[in-house]
């Protein structure tokens, strides 16, 4: 099933901000108009491309947003800290965080020509050249490269706790749908919050795991 260009973007995510963000605050008008655009572009390209498995608006929206906004929900990224969001794919979840904090410093990592093409028309629409973009794998990132670290399923859990926590010098968002988290047995989980993305209902659960000298 294809999406319809323009599906009523902004009610729907009104509906997931308010769910997700019930004692706010919100994120601005102008930062939902631009992830709008966003969905507008990732249904036409999908068009060509395949960028997603999302078939419907509700779909869709959960998949972009939803995690970002439980992520942006529990910190807020600080001016100038830098982030990665590995395996990007069409821009989730680092490329709403970047939104909702302009003032970090936020690359995309995405090994795929296509994928990366699509990130790059997406940030010029926008007018946000300050989201880098890197066509690569994290493997050939060097240690502590950033300050945080996203993904989504770019690797089984395990992996990927291992490669963010390699990257980060901070830490690590892990982003769950339904699989068990993997051992974190000496190390420091500071958040874990489980939720439901608001239109499909589909389960999921967030875990911030920070080094140890990151510790407050």
């Amino acid at each position: 099933m294809s999406i319809p260009h323009g599906s009523g973007w902004l009610p729907r995510l009104e509906r997931v901000v308010s769910a997700l963000l019930p004692d706010g605050p919100e994120p601005g008008a102008a930062v939902l108009e631009q992830l709008a655009v966003w969905f507008d572009l990732t249904v036409r390209w999908n068009e060509r491309l395949d960028l997603t498995a999302a078939r419907d608006p509700d779909a869709l929206v959960d998949l972009l947003v939803a995690d970002a906004l439980v992520i942006w929900g529990a910190e807020r990224p600080a001016a100038g800290e830098r982030w990665l969001d590995v395996g990007s794919g069409v821009g989730a979840p680092g490329l709403p965080i970047a939104l909702l904090a302009p003032d970090a410093a936020m690359t995309l990592i995405e090994p795929r020509g296509k994928r990366a093409a699509f990130l790059r028309s997406v940030i010029g629409t926008l007018g946000r050249s300050d989201i880098a973009i890197e066509r690569r794998r994290s493997d050939t990132l060097p240690d502590g490269c950033s300050q945080m670290t996203v993904s989504r399923a770019a690797l089984p859990p395990e992996q990927w706790l291992s490669e963010g926590l390699r990257l980060a010098t901070r830490g690590t968002w892990l982003l769950l749908a339904g699989s068990p988290p993997p051992d974190t047995t000496g190390l420091w989980v500071d958040r874990d919050l489980t939720y439901a993305w608001p239109l499909g209902g589909a389960k999921r659960r967030a875990l911030r795991v920070v080094h140890r000298h990151a510790r407050p």
